[in-house]
C-alpha cells in the first residue's frame, strides 16, 4: 500500500467519532466498540509477532521497520481507545481527530524520515489544524474564553508530538501512540488550571 493509501486508512479513523456525533451510537456504546476493535488489533499483532502468522493485511498496514515490533495501527487503536474510555466527548473527540485528520495532513506536507523531526513550519501548521479541530468541542463544553485556551492547550502538545519524536533505546516513539494522549492531557489540564470541568470521565467508574 502506498503512503497515500496508509494515510487514507489513517483518516478513516475519524469514522469512529462520527458514530457518536451522528447519533449512531451512544458514548458508552462507542467506548465498548473501540475496546473491542482494539482487542482484535492486538490479537492480530500477537498472531503476527508471537505465532508468526503472516497475512496480506499485515503487509498492507505495516511498514518495514515495524516487522519486529507492534505496528502503528495497533498503537493508533490503543491511544484513541485510551482517551475515549478515560475522558468525555469534549476532550476525547478532538484528541482522536487530531490523530485521524491532522497527522496525515502533516505527513503530506513533510519529507522527513521515520526517525527525523519535522520542519518547524510543518509543526506550526499542524498546531493550527489541531486547534481548528478542537475548538468547536472545547468552546461548546466550556464557553469561548476557556474553550479557546483548552483548544490551544491540546493543539500545541499534539503538534509537538507529531513533529518531534523522542528516541528511546534507538527507537522513535510512534506518534500514533502519543498524539491523542498528550492532546487529551493538554485539554483536560488547561481546564483544570482554569477551574472548570476537566472532562475526565472514566468508563470504569
Amino acid at each position: 500500500m502506498s503512503e497515500y493509501g496508509r494515510r487514507a486508512v489513517h483518516v478513516s479513523g475519524a469514522g469512529m467519532p462520527l458514530l457518536y456525533l451522528l447519533d449512531l451510537a451512544t458514548w458508552t456504546q462507542l467506548r465498548l466498540f473501540m475496546l473491542g476493535v482494539t482487542a482484535v488489533a492486538f490479537a492480530l499483532e500477537f498472531l503476527r509477532l508471537v505465532v508468526g502468522l503472516n497475512h496480506w493485511l499485515y503487509d498492507e498496514l505495516t511498514r518495514p521497520y515495524e516487522a519486529d515490533s507492534v505496528a502503528g495501527y495497533a498503537l493508533y487503536m490503543l491511544s484513541v481507545t485510551a482517551v475515549t474510555v478515560s475522558f468525555g466527548p469534549s476532550v476525547a473527540l478532538p484528541s482522536v481527530l487530531m490523530l485521524a485528520v491532522a497527522d496525515p495532513i502533516s505527513g503530506m506536507m513533510s519529507d522527513n524520515g521515520a526517525h527525523e523531526h519535522k520542519r518547524p513550519a510543518v509543526v506550526g501548521v499542524t498546531a493550527g489544524l489541531c486547534f481548528l479541530l478542537a475548538v468547536p468541542f472545547t468552546v461548546a463544553a466550556n464557553g469561548p474564553a476557556v474553550g479557546i485556551a483548552a483548544a490551544v492547550g491540546g493543539a500545541l502538545p499534539a503538534a509537538v508530538a507529531d513533529g518531534i519524536k523522542p528516541i528511546v533505546r534507538g527507537v522513535a516513539v510512534d506518534d500514533n501512540l502519543t498524539i491523542p494522549l498528550v492532546a487529551a492531557v493538554g485539554i483536560a489540564g488547561t481546564c483544570w488550571l482554569l477551574g472548570v470541568d476537566t472532562g475526565v470521565d472514566p468508563l470504569w467508574l
